[in-house]
């Protein structure tokens, strides 16, 4: 049997609904759940990851499989030996691996055996930390990832101190699914029937200038639409702009005055059936000390929603069918797809990323 070709696989378009984009910067955790000598174990694309941090603040990613008897080395300990500095010690033999995952120390090993340690290694990810926001890096081929050729995104609008809110739910569906619903301008008033944002009998035609950005597509700032109610307890007169970017991130950015909320959505594929919603919002605007509560909830609401369509539609998706996507309300998708196919070739031709997307106008009624 022929032996998988990497660069080949690679250079090979990812079909809807299967495949999981390489070489780029997946979010993670938030700073502050991996506190000081801390070991926290997280899946990513089907790989146990362990994202940890030293006692003296530095944060590593490590495949969370000690290579000696496959224990998790998220169950272990970090450990400061003399000598060695800070390392992660396994809890089944004492094994122990720096930040960085160069083998140790081997305890069991008497005087007299002379093992080279140093061949022994764990996968390690890199690892940035921005805004308060831990990213890893996975490669197509983890045994040439050296150093990324690109930063994470830097968001807008990351203001007033921490995060206000922190919701997150896991859906069973893959990265594609999750995302196209996160982008589809049409299911508002049917999936989210809430009193304080819309419903079918408010829905009206409505026009949106969209724009290329850096590895995604924005909607450019407007006033929100009329039928959209929550925008009112802002006052003033509400901009918002919303982007997405690959592999996996959409923000809406609102300018009220000189007063700001972003509400940033990542999208993490823990499997290739499994994907992590996590939103999180910011602010400096006074209104959100007073309405946390309900939005809270109603972020909540929408997830749950959301999370309950998915499950619906699993239901047809099991049969694997055409799907049709129309103009303008599907052309998101259909931009999603362009991104992750010149993503896709981008890298296999070891060229720079070249964006599909043109600036246009879009109209549909929600």
């Amino acid at each position: 049997m022929a032996k998988a070709d990497p660069a080949t696989d690679a250079a090979r378009p990812l079909p809807f609904g299967q495949g999981l984009l390489k070489d780029t910067w997946w979010f993670a955790a938030l700073s502050g759940e991996v506190a000081a000598g801390s070991l926290e174990r997280y899946e990513m694309l089907g790989e146990p990851v362990l994202i940890g941090r030293t006692r003296a603040g530095q944060v590593f990613a490590l495949r969370d499989i000690c290579p000696h008897r496959a224990a998790p080395l998220s169950a272990g300990r970090v450990v400061d030996a003399p000598g060695e500095g800070e390392s992660i010690e396994c809890p089944y033999h004492g094994w122990r691996f720096k930040p960085d995952g160069a083998c140790a120390s081997i305890p069991s090993l008497t005087a007299d055996q002379d093992y080279d340690i140093e061949r022994i290694r764990v996968r390690s990810y890199p690892v940035r930390e921005s805004q308060g926001l831990i990213f890893v890096w996975i490669a197509t081929d983890p045994r040439l990832a050296g150093e990324p050729d690109h930063e994470p995104p830097q968001f807008p609008g990351v203001v007033g101190g921490g995060p206000k809110l922190v919701e997150r739910m896991d859906f069973d569906a893959h990265m594609d699914h999750a995302v196209v619903g996160l982008m589809d301008p049409a299911h508002g008033p049917y999936v989210h029937k809430q009193w304080w944002w819309r419903t079918e009998h408010s829905m009206h035609e409505k026009a949106k200038a969209f724009e290329p950005r850096e590895f995604g597509w924005a909607m450019a700032r407007h006033a929100p639409s009329s039928n959209s109610r929550a925008y009112k307890i802002l006052g003033g007169a509400p901009a918002t702009e919303i982007t997405f970017r690959l592999p996996g991130y959409r923000w809406e950015h609102i300018q009220v005055g000189d007063k700001q909320v972003l509400a940033l959505t990542c999208l993490t594929p823990i499997t290739e059936t499994r994907t992590r919603i996590t939103q999180i919002f910011w602010s400096d605007h006074w209104v959100f000390g007073l309405v946390k509560p309900f939005l809270q909830a109603g972020a909540r609401a929408f997830l749950k929603q959301d999370g309950d369509m998915v499950n619906l539609q699993n239901e047809g998706l099991r049969y694997d069918p055409a799907l049709i996507w129309i103009d303008d309300a599907d052309r998101q998708a259909k931009w999603y797809q362009q991104l992750k196919r010149e993503w896709v070739k981008s890298r296999a031709d070891k060229r720079p990323f070249v964006n599909p997307i043109e600036a246009t106008t879009l109209r549909w009624r929600s």
